[in-house]
């Protein structure tokens, strides 16, 4: 039985449910509804965001990490490189808002069909579920299944390094099939605030487990904070 199939109806409920419940290491203050909305700025070649990376557990820092549009086209690249200059995978929309290749997790994750990076409908309280598979280096010509529900229960105004934004806060509450056979009941989680007028999230925490068939408990991974340092 694989894994869609083993999560019920009652599950999904759940889950979505649950998707609204944040990590609970970032805050901001909750405020009302922009009126009128605001656009998601459109990409440019140039733009720029810088992120700090840390360890939520231990406080290490992970590195600063520089993501600028480079590309726009059928395609749109944001080129990514750490603090020495070395080039990172990059990430690869299309269109603008929709992920293909996403480099964010530990192992470059391509797409397919394409799935949302931040909730379509921009006014909050609004959930969806997405349903896709994904390939790995490695395991050419193998896909697996990810089931993404995401939810955005309002917006806030938050604080980070780059200064204080307006920002709608959602959740990401992924299952996943791990393509190693002694991992399964794959979950990842996120907590993510968006700010459509730097087209770009300010700050982000991640967390995730998956059970083992040698223990048969969660094995947590690490929790992940980004945080803007500056943008452009």
């Amino acid at each position: 039985m694989d894994l869609f199939q083993r999560l019920s109806i009652a599950g999904l409920v759940f889950v979505v449910t649950a998707c609204s419940a944040p990590l609970g290491y970032e805050t901001g203050n909750s405020i009302s509804t922009p009126n009128p909305l605001p656009i998601v700025r459109t990409p440019q070649v140039g733009q720029e965001w810088v992120y700090s990376k840390k360890n939520v557990f231990n406080g290490k820092e992970l590195g600063i990490i520089t993501e600028r549009v480079s590309n726009i086209g059928s395609s749109i690249v944001i080129s990514r490189s750490d603090a020495d200059g070395g080039q990172l995978p990059s990430e690869i929309q299309g269109p603008w808002g929709m992920i293909s290749t996403d480099p964010h997790w530990s192992k470059l994750m391509t797409y397919t069909p394409v799935i949302p990076l931040w909730p379509q409908n921009l006014s909050g309280n609004w959930s969806q579920q997405e349903n896709t598979k994904y390939q790995i280096a490695g395991y050419d010509g193998n896909f697996f299944n990810w089931n993404l529900f995401m939810s955005s229960d309002g917006w806030e105004k938050i604080t980070v390094p780059a200064g204080s934004f307006t920002a709608l806060k959602f959740q990401n509450l992924i299952y996943f099939e791990n393509p190693d056979p002694n991992k399964f009941d794959c979950v990842r989680k996120e907590t993510i605030w968006f700010t459509p007028q730097i087209g770009r999230w300010v700050a982000r925490e991640s967390t995730g487990s998956c059970i083992t068939g040698a223990e048969n408990v969660p094995i947590p991974e690490n929790t992940t904070q980004w945080q803007l340092q500056s943008y452009k």
